[in-house]
């Protein structure tokens, strides 16, 4: 699979940070008491350092929610949430980026569906790399949705397109 070109055109095998040859983004899962202010704490973490929240969703219980959160700088990140002592586990996304054509969700989902791929969730991202929507996935294949998504002409984006 390859998901670059070299400076003559032709296309080059890419591997990332973690070992792989497919861009993922990393999502950090922070458990919140349902409480007021809890949003804010985390979000407070981060200001004054380099590190943004380009994407966002929070699934909410009667008990506690989970901030689901995709920063620009996951490395730094990290030691921030745990700095404060923000409780919260890591999984790899993928983000594509989605054609300006107003049917480009739909057929980012029926590529997927014809791949027989499931998406659990997904969410938009905030930050929009080359001006272009995206959206963030949790999906059953990281790899085989890539290889699909790229074949169809979207862009995949890795961490460093959330980065500007």
């Amino acid at each position: 699979m390859s998901f670059g070109e070299d400076d003559s055109g032709n296309e080059v095998e890419l591997e990332t940070i973690h070992g792989r040859n497919w861009p993922t983004v990393t999502q950090f899962s922070v458990f919140l008491e349902n409480r007021v202010g809890q949003l804010l704490e985390v979000v407070r973490s981060f200001h004054g350092t380099k590190v943004k929240i380009v994407g966002l969703t929070i699934s909410d219980s009667a008990d506690c929610s989970i901030l689901r959160l995709i920063l620009s700088h996951p490395e730094q990140g990290r030691e921030i949430l745990s700095l404060n002592k923000h409780a919260f586990a890591e999984n790899e996304l993928v983000a594509a980026e989605l054609p300006a054509a107003s049917s480009s969700l739909a057929e980012l989902c029926m590529a997927l569906l014809r791949a027989e791929i499931n998406i659990h969730y997904a969410y938009p991202l905030i930050v929009h790399p080359r001006g272009r929507s995206a959206v963030a996935m949790h999906i059953d294949n990281n790899e085989q949705a890539s290889r699909t998504l790229h074949d169809m002409g979207f862009e995949i984006l890795c961490e460093a397109d959330l980065q500007g």
